[in-house]
């Protein structure tokens, strides 16, 4: 078992907006979820909720827009958020998810502050179709080669519960261990009514066992981490996560939904003994 576990927060600076057709995404305009939706967060609340996440102990910030990928507008609302951020609160790791984007575009959010980029391969490649026809896996992949290519740290995991068979989850680890990411988000994924896609099925030991495959079959990557779907998914065995693999968590809310309040998350690591990371 770690001993110390890495805390990240993440941002929700564009919400709602949109137009791709994931199954699994309650921000996609097309299934009108009743969700917050947004163009853009307003800069003096990204900052205080920057300062509440190191507050709280979290070394890594992801600002998160709900966009295909990144344009001119959103690139430059990224950059410029980034060199606000870092001033306010220089002692985080900053973190972008815009989604697909191009060496040209990685490189620029780098020049601003960006230290890493999350961008999830969500499923199998031979499974995609079945949750996304609006783009390809195949430009998910081709972006976190961007980001490695770019010098910045690759962040890609994934979504369990979506209705993949453990054929498809093995295939999804092999393609992430090909992309050599430094840190694997799992996220269980947190069934809206709004969504088309079934509820989760999977039952708390199968979920804790997909941990510790993750974990098996990344091994190099220095962080194994338990995102989206924590609290619906393990409910009151939360704490059993970290003996199965993980070593790091989302503290807070998510992109559409709320998190537990972090003095819960901080009182269940120090109640197992464990550290919370203060470095990268």
């Amino acid at each position: 078992m770690t001993t110390n576990i890495f805390l990240c927060a993440i941002c929700n600076i564009n919400s709602g907006t949109c137009n791709e057709d994931c199954k699994f995404c309650s921000q996609s305009v097309r299934y009108k979820a009743d969700i917050k939706r947004y163009k853009q967060k307003p800069l003096d609340q990204i900052i205080e909720e920057a300062k509440a996440a190191r507050g709280a102990g979290a070394l890594g910030f992801c600002l998160v827009t709900a966009d295909k990928g990144l344009n001119d507008k959103s690139l430059d609302f990224v950059c410029s958020v980034a060199r606000a951020v870092s001033a306010e609160v220089p002692e985080l790791r900053l973190i972008a998810c815009n989604g697909t984007a191009t060496l040209e575009q990685l490189l620029a959010l780098k020049e601003a502050g960006i230290k890493a980029y999350n961008h999830n391969l969500e499923t199998s490649r031979e499974f995609y179709p079945q949750i996304c026809t609006t783009h390809p896996w195949d430009e998910r992949y081709e972006t976190c080669e961007n980001v490695n290519k770019a010098g910045l740290v690759l962040i890609s995991g994934g979504i369990f519960g979506l209705g993949e068979t453990q054929e498809d989850r093995v295939s999804m680890l092999r393609s992430l261990q090909s992309l050599n990411p430094t840190s694997v988000p799992i996220n269980f994924y947190h069934h809206n009514p709004a969504l088309t896609l079934s509820p989760n099925p999977l039952k708390v030991d199968e979920a804790l066992e997909l941990i510790t495959l993750t974990r098996t079959m990344i091994p190099d990557a220095q962080r194994i981490m338990v995102a989206g779907g924590r609290e619906l998914m393990f409910k009151e065995r939360q704490s059993e996560i970290f003996a199965y693999g993980a070593n790091s968590i989302v503290v807070g809310n998510y992109l559409t939904t709320e998190g537990r309040d972090k003095s819960e998350d901080l009182a269940m690591i120090a109640s197992l003994g464990l550290g919370i990371a203060t470095k990268v």
